[in-house]
């Protein structure tokens, strides 16, 4: 797989690329795991807009995916490796053994007619979902539960991946991509492997009217509104806003803590993940 660059015949060509997705081998999903989902354009359903920037978009249909892993085993064969457009990793769609059907984060290095499974007593390679007590230190995975039977959670995105660093009673230590160090119960799942599509954060947009089309509308700065839009906006001249940075709304931009203090999952974060400025944890 690599990154395709276009003839500059324009602007937006010569400052775009595209991925060349040379691993997909269909273009067309699994008919049974597609529903449609509807667009509210960031409105909630007084029609009040909580979520700036939002609208319009091609058409999406959503691939049911199975984050849970839990068809334990029953071997699958690995029949396609698609693209979603809900994520930036790719998917894959599995054939199991009892005829089900299931689609799964397609973890790289996967390939068509590939033999894997779930479950505790599975060999640990590629593809494979297992409790973390099974999977040997130092492994790459990816798609970890934060409780037992909920889901994957955490290493979703293209190119993720976590690593195994410590088994100590109930618990496993996972150094996550972010370079946060977290303890994690044993009997969550997590998958083997890299996330498929690295280059993914290599790709250029290039022009304004391919964020349109993934539903992004212009972002409008708020020092550039006028003084009844934004706290921020009127002034004569060019001016810097007159005040810390902050929301329509009045919430402060930068340098405030979001996360809630009473999360129960805080306790067992053991390194916070790095500031960027540091630079990120190389697993």
């Amino acid at each position: 797989m690599g990154i395709r660059i276009y003839k500059p015949t324009s602007a937006g060509r010569r400052n775009s690329s595209v991925n060349d997705y040379a691993e997909l081998t269909t273009s067309k999903p699994e008919k049974s795991l597609c529903k449609r989902i509807k667009k509210n354009g960031g409105r909630n359903h007084h029609g009040v807009t909580t979520a700036r920037f939002r609208g319009g978009g091609a058409r999406r249909i959503y691939r049911i995916i199975d984050f849970k892993r839990n068809k334990d085993g029953v071997p699958a064969k690995v029949a396609t490796v698609e693209y979603d457009p809900n994520r930036n990793c790719f998917i894959s769609l599995l054939h199991y053994a009892d005829g089900e059907k299931r689609y799964i984060l397609a973890p790289m290095g996967i390939k068509t007619g590939d033999r894997i499974e779930s479950g505790a007593s599975c060999e640990p390679k590629i593809g494979n979902a297992m409790p973390l007590s099974a999977i040997p230190a130092g492994l790459e995975v990816h798609n970890i539960e934060m409780t037992a039977g909920q889901g994957g959670k955490m290493v979703r995105g293209a190119g993720n991946a976590a690593r195994i660093a410590a088994k100590e009673g109930d618990w496993v230590t996972v150094i996550l991509p972010s370079g946060e160090m977290r303890m994690v119960r044993k009997e969550c799942r997590a998958t083997i492997g890299r996330l498929s599509n690295p280059d993914h954060q290599n790709v250029r947009i290039g022009k304004a009217g391919r964020k349109r089309h993934m539903g992004r509308r212009p972002h409008v700065r708020g020092c550039a509104m006028n003084p009844v839009a934004h706290p921020m906006g009127g002034g004569e001249g060019h001016r810097s806003g007159g005040r810390d940075p902050c929301s329509p709304t009045g919430v402060l931009a930068k340098g405030g803590k979001t996360r809630n203090p009473r999360n129960p999952t805080n306790k067992r974060i053991i390194r916070r993940r790095k500031n960027k400025r540091q630079g990120q944890l190389t697993l």
